[in-house]
């Protein structure tokens, strides 16, 4: 690793935790599980670090191990016989907002994790990378190994179901009072399209 990339692992795991955790959750790892994956996840890192070139920064190489991680806990959810806790996921918390704005917050938050679970995996996988890790397309590319226009298409699709399951959410009334307008999830994405 020869990159001008010198911190100790203790300040790359302090900056980049929060990261991990919410692209494994938002990727479909289940929150019984995010605290095994987000060390799992800084196990491979720890153990590839040598091999960090710097051609992409670190936060892009650890949501392409995040992605490796939840897909193989995925592809292994059938194996494992555990029965998970809800209630065990750690919260990192905001001493600054108010009451009503974490409460809001929060709301925006399960909003946005009930319409991300609705989409396909690969969707999911593509738009969470995207609208919210701010990767390039052709930093997903690489990260899933699939074609440019491949991931474009999965965007694109991604796209149209989180607005129809938006819309129909909207048309539900869910969860706010009667008259009261529903924000949609902020989304950190560059405004790019496909």
């Amino acid at each position: 690793m020869d990159s001008g990339f010198s911190m100790s692992f203790r300040a790359f795991y302090d900056e980049h935790v929060a990261l991990v955790w919410r692209t494994l959750f938002r990727l479909g790892t289940a929150k019984a599980d995010l605290p095994d994956a987000v060390q799992e996840v800084f196990m491979v890192a720890f153990r590839k670090l040598p091999e960090f070139e710097g051609r992409s920064k670190p936060s892009t190489w650890l949501v392409g191990i995040c992605y490796r991680v939840a897909s193989d806990r995925r592809r292994m959810a059938h194996v494992r016989r555990e029965i998970g806790h809800e209630g065990a996921v750690l919260l990192q918390r905001d001493e600054r907002p108010g009451p009503d704005e974490m409460a809001d917050r929060r709301e925006r938050v399960e909003l946005l994790d009930e319409l991300l679970a609705r989409l396909r995996p690969e969707q999911r996988e593509v738009f969470v990378m995207f609208e919210l890790g701010e990767l390039s397309g052709k930093e997903i590319a690489a990260i899933v190994e699939a074609p440019l226009k491949t991931v474009f298409s999965r965007l694109r699709l991604a796209r149209e179901a989180f607005s129809a399951a938006l819309a129909s959410r909207r048309r539900q009334g869910a969860a706010r009072a009667p008259g009261a307008p529903m924000a949609m999830p902020a989304m950190a994405g560059k405004g790019q399209t496909p």
